[in-house]
């Protein structure tokens, strides 16, 4: 359904009512905001960033083959911008190699936390991930992106998009259990 409405409306702007194009800003606009702020770490220049990767998509619309989600196309565009944006301002940028995990995922019981201190926990523990890591579980998981898909935002091997998701949930569940430890400490 998704993948229609997204054709329908890229069909309008390809035939020239360019207004429907404010129905994609609309419906993308959180996502690939929260990707450049992930990445570039500064508010300013994500939101410039949105606007640049939105305007690069406007003209290049018609390069839009359909094979694989307008989404995902889209969040190509936004990663690119900004991975290009840090290069022209030799910001190292950290990979998931770099960092020691544990070799066995642990389990965090949220289930006695309110439902919105659920969802504020979660963001705050995402927020401490590095931004190719918060890149992958905000696609997989928020915005039910496959493997796949993410392996084509990225330009990481399907096998290596797994590994690193992998590596990436692991450490988002290591941070919660030492949020809600910490959590804990500070009740008692």
């Amino acid at each position: 359904m998704e993948q229609k409405d997204d054709i329908y409306y890229i069909e309008k702007v390809l035939a020239g009512q360019t207004n429907y194009f404010s129905y994609i800003v609309e419906r993308y606009q959180d996502v690939v905001f929260s990707i450049a702020l992930k990445v570039l770490r500064n508010r300013d220049d994500a939101q410039e960033m949105a606007q640049e990767s939105f305007i690069k998509a406007y003209k290049s619309l018609s390069s839009f083959k359909g094979t694989a989600k307008f989404s995902t196309w889209l969040y190509r565009i936004t990663y690119n911008n900004c991975i290009s944006e840090l290069r022209k301002r030799k910001i190292h940028f950290a990979s998931t190699d770099d960092v020691d995990l544990k070799d066995e995922a642990e389990e965090v019981n949220l289930d006695g936390i309110p439902e919105e201190n659920r969802a504020k926990a979660i963001k705050e523990a995402m927020d401490r991930l590095p931004e190719d890591e918060y890149t992958l579980i905000l696609l997989y998981y928020f915005e039910d992106q496959s493997v796949e898909e993410i392996s084509k935002v990225t330009q990481l091997s399907e096998s290596n998009t797994k590994v690193k998701l992998f590596r990436a949930r692991k450490k988002l569940y290591t941070i919660l259990n030492e949020m809600m430890k910490d959590e804990l400490y500070t009740i008692l």
